[in-house]
């Protein structure tokens, strides 16, 4: 008599990718009360740690994002996005202006003239930049109208010796509009001496942009008082705005040559370069060490998995003399940590969109409740707390964490595919 003894078939096989019924172990793994309370509550420290991670990226990248889009607004709010200076082949300031203005890309163009000077105003001295403008174009390149606390920009008018100046600077020496000070610049006599010229202009405005270079430092004038005052030398050429802020590197140059071969061409990524230097500095530090506590949640997980597989080290043995392989076991537990990461990561991502979006609801709750305020007036020149979410960054930090949690499965995983079932099952 023959008797046909048939295999069980193995329901698994050595594919790469995750089949469903791995996925559905891990999850009953993840799920799972058996392992014991401890390693239950390590499992929840490590989503909500990866949770907190991304969700704290998120929002301090957004605030970084929003104060630097604050401070290249208020840069940009008295400066235009490129300045053309040099040689300008015969040209006025006035002309080359309007033939920019006409170049497609171009928003806006008006004429500068630009030294330092020294104001004057009884015993009192300040030094400071001494720009000469068309206020008929000015409008057109800068938010100086806007920035005018008192007087009109109209006021500057070509003979009339006035003059706008910054809150900060107007403090420093004392004058309110409608007083007379003396500007003194530097000027080279016939002989190769130094000369300087002095001349009297009377405050017609007072403008505030809350920047110190700006307020401290910048004096504004008609644009034919301070050529006649300074006859030759200092800074000339035009400011141009584009379109788009962020074409200005590419579009300064192109524009210079479009002009004449003699200009040269400074766009305001290159002006103010050391601020948004700073600013790439500071969001980089806080980023890594912000990423230190995803970093800690996933170590956790490391210790959470390397429990879960001391645990399961019978149903790891059973399953492999079921036939399931050694890859297998690999991705079951690689399902589980990269689960613990995705509801991490989801979680933070909400969590970190919902404060991004109301982090001036929830500033001012904690300055109501707390009876403290985050940024005084009396101290600092921004008094809320900007946000500007970039999905781009978004999707780095929870790419990061994903990454930082598969990382930290990787050798619990291999722990588990090396178990034995002979050993495991040798006393059961």
């Amino acid at each position: 008599m023959h008797v046909r003894v048939r295999s069980l078939p193995v329901p698994w096989s050595n594919s790469q990718m995750i089949r469903p019924i791995e996925l559905w172990i891990a999850l009953r793994y993840v799920k799972s009360r058996e392992t014991g309370f401890f390693v239950s509550f390590i499992s929840w420290v490590s989503l909500l740690g990866v949770a907190l991670g991304v969700a704290a990226l998120i929002t301090i990248l957004s605030v970084m994002n929003g104060f630097e889009g604050e401070l290249r607004e208020r840069l940009l709010s008295l400066s235009a996005h490129a300045t053309l200076t040099g040689a300008v082949g015969g040209q006025s300031e006035a002309a080359l202006a309007e033939r920019a203005r006409h170049v497609q890309g171009v928003a806006g163009a008006a004429p500068f003239i630009e030294t330092q000077a020294l104001l004057i105003h009884g015993t009192d001295m300040q030094g400071a930049t001494l720009r000469g403008i068309d206020p008929r174009r000015e409008s057109d390149v800068t938010a100086i109208a806007r920035s005018l606390v008192e007087g009109e920009l109209s006021g500057l008018t070509a003979g009339t010796n006035r003059i706008v100046l910054g809150r900060s600077l107007a403090f420093e020496l004392g004058v309110a509009v409608g007083d007379e000070i003396t500007l003194m610049v530097p000027t080279i006599g016939l002989g190769g001496e130094l000369a300087p010229r002095l001349r009297a202009f009377t405050v017609a405005g007072l403008f505030e942009v809350g920047l110190q270079d700006h307020d401290s430092v910048l004096a504004l004038a008609a644009f034919e008082d301070v050529s006649v005052l300074l006859q030759s030398g200092g800074s000339r050429g035009i400011r141009v705005v584009f379109d788009e802020v962020f074409d200005a590197p590419i579009a300064a140059p192109r524009l210079a040559s479009v002009l004449g071969p003699g200009l040269v061409a400074r766009d305001w990524t290159v002006e103010n370069a050391g601020y948004f230097r700073a600013i790439r500095i500071e969001k980089t530090m806080m980023t890594l060490i912000l990423l230190l506590v995803v970093a800690v949640a996933a170590f956790n997980i490391v210790a959470m998995l390397v429990m879960v597989v001391r645990a399961k080290r019978t149903d790891i043995a059973i399953l492999r003399t079921l036939g399931l392989s050694p890859a297998g076991v690999v991705k079951i537990f690689l399902s589980q940590g990269v689960a613990i990461g995705w509801g991490g990561s989801l979680l933070g991502v909400g969590l970190g969109l919902s404060l991004s979006f109301n982090v001036q609801s929830v500033v001012g709750w904690l300055e109501r409740h707390l009876h403290f305020q985050v940024l005084d007036s009396d101290v600092y020149y921004v008094t809320r707390i900007p946000s500007a979410v970039q999905m781009t960054d978004v999707w780095v930090v929870v790419a990061v964490a994903l990454v930082l949690t598969l990382a930290a499965t990787i050798y619990p995983a291999r722990q588990a595919a090396a178990t034995e079932p002979a050993d495991a099952l040798r006393y059961e």
